[in-house]
């Protein structure tokens, strides 16, 4: 039981982390494109800076994510060596530590010596790690996949901000964007609440001030620096 759990667990956070990429694409690619349409109208111009924006954001939330990834999997793996070779060094201490994770959890003494060793005779790698480390002995993300996943999540909400902006004509691109971004960032925010068991009016509201805040600020910026060029 515990295993799917874990998986379900894992899953959650997996799609947590997408909704929250998906949410920074939205944001830095809007606020970047409303920076822009306040200094010019060029359509042009207004697509390769959005353009610009994505990949960049995209390329950088990936290699984030790949190097955070990658510094977490090697620990993890350190980890599981540091078990494996205490396990064969000193079998007795490594009993003596397991069944002290058990004690200091409410366990008896005696209760704590019988599930440390039940669990060190099913697996005791993944037992001593899990106990100690609170990590899995068998599963390591993948910083590949991390990586590709992220890219994906910035991707898939920069095309909003983007599309919305240089798809409609001049006269309502910018009430176009707002109204699309919004929306966006009502979605985004009520699903990571959901994900994360939190007030969902509360998380729409400070997601979306967020959002209108960053294309507000970031438009009358471009604007003053139009007006001077």
């Amino acid at each position: 039981m515990a295993e799917p759990m874990r998986s379900l667990a894992s899953k959650l956070n997996w799609l947590r982390a997408g909704v929250l990429g998906a949410n920074d694409g939205i944001v830095s690619v809007a606020g970047l494109v409303m920076g822009v349409a306040g200094a010019t109208q060029n359509s042009a111009a207004l697509f390769i800076a959005g353009l610009a924006g994505l990949v960049a954001g995209a390329l950088s939330m990936a290699g984030g994510e790949y190097v955070s990834v990658s510094t977490q999997k090697d620990t993890e793996l350190a980890a599981v060596q540091k078990v494996r070779e205490l396990l064969e060094a000193d079998p007795e201490k490594a009993m003596a530590d397991l069944s002290a994770v058990y004690e200091n959890q409410g366990c008896t003494r005696e209760l704590a010596n019988q599930v440390a060793r039940t669990l060190n005779d099913h697996d005791a790698i993944a037992t001593h790690t899990q106990a100690q480390y609170g990590i899995s002995a068998h599963e390591q993300t993948s910083p590949w996949i991390a990586a590709f996943a992220s890219f994906i999540a910035f991707t898939m909400g920069a095309l909003i901000p983007l599309i919305a902006m240089v798809c409609a004509s001049v006269s309502v691109r910018v009430i176009s964007t707002s109204v699309a971004v919004m929306v966006a960032l009502a979605l985004t925010g009520s699903i990571s609440a959901w994900l994360g068991g939190a007030n969902i009016s509360r998380a729409v509201l400070r997601n979306c001030l967020v959002g209108a805040l960053t294309m507000g600020i970031t438009y009358l910026v471009g604007n003053m620096v139009g007006i001077h060029i």
